[in-house]
Protein backbone atom coordinates (compact mmCIF):
# COMPACT_ATOMS: atom_id res chain seq x y z
CA UNK A 1 0.00 0.00 0.00
CA UNK A 2 3.05 2.34 0.87
CA UNK A 3 3.86 2.21 -2.63
CA UNK A 4 0.41 2.95 -4.45
CA UNK A 5 0.58 6.23 -1.90
CA UNK A 6 4.24 7.08 -2.88
CA UNK A 7 3.00 6.39 -6.79
CA UNK A 8 0.16 8.36 -6.44
CA UNK A 9 1.61 11.27 -4.81
CA UNK A 10 4.17 11.57 -7.09
CA UNK A 11 1.93 11.86 -9.96
CA UNK A 12 -0.09 14.58 -8.14
CA UNK A 13 3.40 16.67 -7.54
CA UNK A 14 4.15 16.23 -11.03
CA UNK A 15 0.96 17.59 -12.09
CA UNK A 16 0.90 20.47 -10.11
CA UNK A 17 4.22 21.88 -10.64
CA UNK A 18 3.13 22.13 -14.50
CA UNK A 19 1.19 25.29 -14.34
CA UNK A 20 0.98 25.39 -18.02
CA UNK A 21 -0.33 22.23 -18.51
CA UNK A 22 -3.21 22.94 -15.91
CA UNK A 23 -4.11 25.80 -18.02
CA UNK A 24 -3.39 24.24 -21.12
CA UNK A 25 -5.92 21.40 -20.76
CA UNK A 26 -8.46 23.77 -19.50
CA UNK A 27 -8.74 25.44 -22.54
CA UNK A 28 -10.21 23.18 -25.11
CA UNK A 29 -13.35 22.22 -22.82
CA UNK A 30 -13.99 25.64 -22.14
CA UNK A 31 -13.52 26.28 -26.13
CA UNK A 32 -15.72 23.65 -26.59
CA UNK A 33 -18.48 24.46 -24.17
CA UNK A 34 -18.87 28.07 -25.19
CA UNK A 35 -18.63 27.79 -29.07
CA UNK A 36 -20.63 25.21 -28.90
CA UNK A 37 -23.14 26.00 -25.93
CA UNK A 38 -23.64 29.32 -27.57
CA UNK A 39 -23.03 28.66 -31.22
CA UNK A 40 -25.60 25.69 -31.26
CA UNK A 41 -28.20 26.70 -28.29
CA UNK A 42 -30.79 28.52 -30.37
CA UNK A 43 -30.67 25.11 -32.83
CA UNK A 44 -31.08 22.82 -29.62
CA UNK A 45 -34.17 25.00 -28.11
CA UNK A 46 -35.78 25.15 -31.63
CA UNK A 47 -35.90 21.43 -31.83
CA UNK A 48 -37.74 21.23 -28.60
CA UNK A 49 -34.40 19.79 -26.75
CA UNK A 50 -34.16 22.44 -24.09
CA UNK A 51 -31.35 24.75 -22.93
CA UNK A 52 -27.92 23.28 -24.55
CA UNK A 53 -25.43 24.71 -22.27
CA UNK A 54 -27.15 22.11 -19.68
CA UNK A 55 -27.02 19.42 -21.92
CA UNK A 56 -23.58 19.68 -22.88
CA UNK A 57 -21.79 20.48 -19.70
CA UNK A 58 -21.81 16.95 -18.24
CA UNK A 59 -20.50 15.99 -21.55
CA UNK A 60 -17.70 18.69 -21.97
CA UNK A 61 -16.84 17.50 -18.16
CA UNK A 62 -16.67 14.10 -19.46
CA UNK A 63 -14.18 15.09 -22.47
CA UNK A 64 -11.90 16.83 -19.97
CA UNK A 65 -11.75 13.88 -17.76
CA UNK A 66 -11.31 11.49 -20.89
CA UNK A 67 -8.32 13.26 -22.34
CA UNK A 68 -6.73 14.01 -19.26
CA UNK A 69 -6.74 10.41 -18.21
CA UNK A 70 -5.91 8.84 -21.15
CA UNK A 71 -2.77 11.37 -21.91
CA UNK A 72 -1.83 10.74 -18.48
CA UNK A 73 -0.15 7.61 -20.02
CA UNK A 74 2.72 9.59 -21.71
CA UNK A 75 4.45 10.12 -18.67
CA UNK A 76 5.07 6.30 -18.91
CA UNK A 77 6.90 7.10 -22.46
CA UNK A 78 8.61 9.82 -20.77
CA UNK A 79 9.85 8.54 -18.05
CA UNK A 80 11.25 5.50 -19.67
CA UNK A 81 13.10 7.72 -22.57
CA UNK A 82 14.46 10.08 -19.40
CA UNK A 83 15.93 7.54 -17.20
CA UNK A 84 13.17 7.53 -13.93
CA UNK A 85 11.29 4.01 -15.14
CA UNK A 86 14.09 2.36 -14.97
CA UNK A 87 14.99 3.85 -11.03
CA UNK A 88 11.07 2.97 -10.07
CA UNK A 89 10.92 -0.54 -11.94
CA UNK A 90 14.24 -2.06 -10.55
CA UNK A 91 13.12 -0.91 -6.72
CA UNK A 92 12.26 -4.45 -5.03
CA UNK A 93 8.40 -3.51 -4.80
CA UNK A 94 5.75 -4.65 -7.13
CA UNK A 95 5.01 -3.32 -10.33
CA UNK A 96 1.43 -3.87 -10.20
CA UNK A 97 1.35 -1.34 -7.25
CA UNK A 98 3.65 1.13 -9.28
CA UNK A 99 1.06 0.84 -12.32
CA UNK A 100 -1.69 0.73 -9.61
CA UNK A 101 -0.32 4.01 -8.09
CA UNK A 102 0.33 5.60 -10.92
CA UNK A 103 -3.23 5.05 -12.39
CA UNK A 104 -5.03 6.18 -9.25
CA UNK A 105 -2.99 9.47 -9.10
CA UNK A 106 -3.49 10.20 -12.81
CA UNK A 107 -7.19 9.66 -12.29
CA UNK A 108 -7.15 11.73 -9.45
CA UNK A 109 -6.06 14.57 -11.53
CA UNK A 110 -8.39 13.78 -14.04
CA UNK A 111 -11.07 13.75 -11.98
CA UNK A 112 -9.94 17.49 -10.32
CA UNK A 113 -9.79 18.55 -13.58
CA UNK A 114 -13.19 17.18 -14.34
CA UNK A 115 -14.60 18.82 -10.91
CA UNK A 116 -12.86 22.48 -11.94
CA UNK A 117 -14.70 22.42 -15.75
CA UNK A 118 -17.67 21.31 -13.80
CA UNK A 119 -17.63 24.54 -11.30
CA UNK A 120 -16.61 26.65 -14.48
CA UNK A 121 -19.79 25.73 -16.47
CA UNK A 122 -21.91 27.31 -14.04
CA UNK A 123 -20.54 30.72 -15.22
CA UNK A 124 -22.53 30.43 -18.87
CA UNK A 125 -25.54 29.18 -16.99
CA UNK A 126 -25.46 25.13 -16.73
CA UNK A 127 -27.07 24.59 -13.56
CA UNK A 128 -27.26 20.58 -11.86
CA UNK A 129 -31.64 19.73 -10.49
CA UNK A 130 -30.04 18.68 -7.69
CA UNK A 131 -27.05 19.43 -5.62
CA UNK A 132 -27.01 16.57 -3.21
CA UNK A 133 -26.32 14.16 -6.33
CA UNK A 134 -22.97 15.93 -6.63
CA UNK A 135 -21.08 13.40 -4.36
CA UNK A 136 -22.56 10.31 -6.72
CA UNK A 137 -21.55 12.64 -9.53
CA UNK A 138 -17.62 13.16 -8.23
CA UNK A 139 -17.78 9.16 -8.00
CA UNK A 140 -18.82 8.40 -11.40
CA UNK A 141 -15.66 11.24 -12.66
CA UNK A 142 -13.18 8.72 -10.91
CA UNK A 143 -14.72 5.70 -12.29
CA UNK A 144 -14.17 7.27 -15.77
CA UNK A 145 -11.29 8.54 -15.11
CA UNK A 146 -9.60 5.20 -13.87
CA UNK A 147 -11.02 3.17 -16.73
CA UNK A 148 -9.10 5.44 -19.18
CA UNK A 149 -5.70 6.22 -17.14
CA UNK A 150 -5.15 2.70 -17.15
CA UNK A 151 -6.14 2.56 -21.21
CA UNK A 152 -3.64 5.36 -21.69
CA UNK A 153 -1.17 3.30 -18.95
CA UNK A 154 -1.55 -0.11 -21.38
CA UNK A 155 -0.95 1.73 -24.26
CA UNK A 156 1.60 4.00 -23.32
CA UNK A 157 3.64 0.34 -21.76
CA UNK A 158 3.77 -0.95 -25.81
CA UNK A 159 5.04 1.95 -26.98
CA UNK A 160 8.53 3.71 -27.25
CA UNK A 161 8.11 6.86 -28.52
CA UNK A 162 5.86 9.75 -28.18
CA UNK A 163 4.97 10.43 -31.46
CA UNK A 164 3.33 7.03 -32.00
CA UNK A 165 1.25 7.55 -28.74
CA UNK A 166 0.19 10.59 -29.90
CA UNK A 167 -1.32 9.37 -33.35
CA UNK A 168 -3.20 6.19 -31.54
CA UNK A 169 -4.53 8.60 -28.86
CA UNK A 170 -5.44 10.82 -31.62
CA UNK A 171 -7.20 8.28 -33.71
CA UNK A 172 -8.79 6.90 -30.34
CA UNK A 173 -9.57 9.20 -28.08
CA UNK A 174 -11.22 11.77 -30.69
CA UNK A 175 -13.70 8.69 -31.89
CA UNK A 176 -14.03 8.10 -28.34
CA UNK A 177 -15.53 11.33 -27.48
CA UNK A 178 -17.85 12.17 -30.95
CA UNK A 179 -19.29 8.95 -30.66
CA UNK A 180 -20.13 9.32 -26.82
CA UNK A 181 -23.45 11.32 -27.08
CA UNK A 182 -21.32 14.41 -25.10
CA UNK A 183 -22.57 16.89 -28.24
CA UNK A 184 -25.54 15.44 -29.19
CA UNK A 185 -28.69 13.17 -27.81
CA UNK A 186 -28.47 9.32 -28.04
CA UNK A 187 -32.00 8.66 -28.16
CA UNK A 188 -33.44 8.82 -31.84
CA UNK A 189 -30.47 7.88 -33.37
CA UNK A 190 -29.91 5.58 -36.75
CA UNK A 191 -29.67 1.46 -35.91
CA UNK A 192 -26.46 1.86 -37.07
CA UNK A 193 -24.95 4.72 -34.92
CA UNK A 194 -26.68 3.72 -32.09
CA UNK A 195 -25.37 1.01 -32.07
CA UNK A 196 -21.59 2.05 -31.98
CA UNK A 197 -22.16 4.74 -29.29
CA UNK A 198 -23.40 1.15 -27.12
CA UNK A 199 -19.54 -0.38 -27.73
CA UNK A 200 -18.21 3.35 -26.69
CA UNK A 201 -17.75 3.00 -22.71
CA UNK A 202 -17.99 6.74 -22.55
CA UNK A 203 -21.39 6.57 -23.42
CA UNK A 204 -21.98 5.03 -20.41
CA UNK A 205 -19.77 7.71 -18.20
CA UNK A 206 -21.19 10.79 -19.92
CA UNK A 207 -24.72 9.11 -19.61
CA UNK A 208 -24.39 8.84 -15.81
CA UNK A 209 -23.42 12.25 -14.84
CA UNK A 210 -26.36 13.58 -17.26
CA UNK A 211 -28.64 10.99 -15.36
CA UNK A 212 -27.04 12.75 -12.16
CA UNK A 213 -26.51 16.24 -12.49
CA UNK A 214 -29.95 16.73 -14.76
CA UNK A 215 -32.12 13.81 -14.90
CA UNK A 216 -32.03 12.89 -18.33
CA UNK A 217 -30.45 9.56 -18.60
CA UNK A 218 -31.08 7.09 -21.60
CA UNK A 219 -29.47 3.64 -20.82
CA UNK A 220 -30.50 3.94 -16.51
CA UNK A 221 -27.96 4.40 -13.65
CA UNK A 222 -27.90 0.46 -13.00
CA UNK A 223 -26.49 -0.32 -16.14
CA UNK A 224 -24.15 3.15 -16.58
CA UNK A 225 -22.06 2.15 -13.55
CA UNK A 226 -22.14 -1.41 -14.56
CA UNK A 227 -20.27 -1.26 -17.51
CA UNK A 228 -18.00 0.87 -16.15
CA UNK A 229 -17.05 -0.90 -13.26
CA UNK A 230 -16.77 -4.14 -15.94
CA UNK A 231 -15.06 -2.23 -18.57
CA UNK A 232 -12.67 -0.38 -16.04
CA UNK A 233 -11.87 -3.69 -14.19
CA UNK A 234 -10.65 -5.25 -17.82
CA UNK A 235 -8.34 -2.31 -18.41
CA UNK A 236 -6.60 -2.44 -14.93
CA UNK A 237 -5.71 -6.53 -15.38
CA UNK A 238 -4.60 -5.13 -19.08
CA UNK A 239 -2.79 -2.20 -17.94
CA UNK A 240 -1.29 -4.28 -14.94
CA UNK A 241 -0.29 -6.91 -17.47
CA UNK A 242 1.25 -4.76 -20.53
CA UNK A 243 2.79 -2.76 -17.76
CA UNK A 244 4.81 -5.68 -15.95
CA UNK A 245 6.35 -6.68 -19.37
CA UNK A 246 7.64 -3.79 -20.19
CA UNK A 247 11.90 -3.63 -20.77
CA UNK A 248 14.09 -1.60 -19.49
Amino acid sequence: MSTIYIMWLRELKRYWRSKSRIVGSLGQPLLFLLALGYGMGSVFQRAGEGNYINFLAPGIVGMSIIFTAVFSGVQVIWDRQFGFLKETMVAPVSRFNIMIGRTLGGATIATLQGVVVFLLALIPGFRPYNWALMLPAVLVMFLVAVLFTALGTAIASVLSDMQGFQLIMNFLVMPLFFLSGALFPLSGLPAALSLVTKFDPLSYGIDALRELLLNQGVFGLGLDTSVLAVVTLIFLAAGSYLFSKIQI
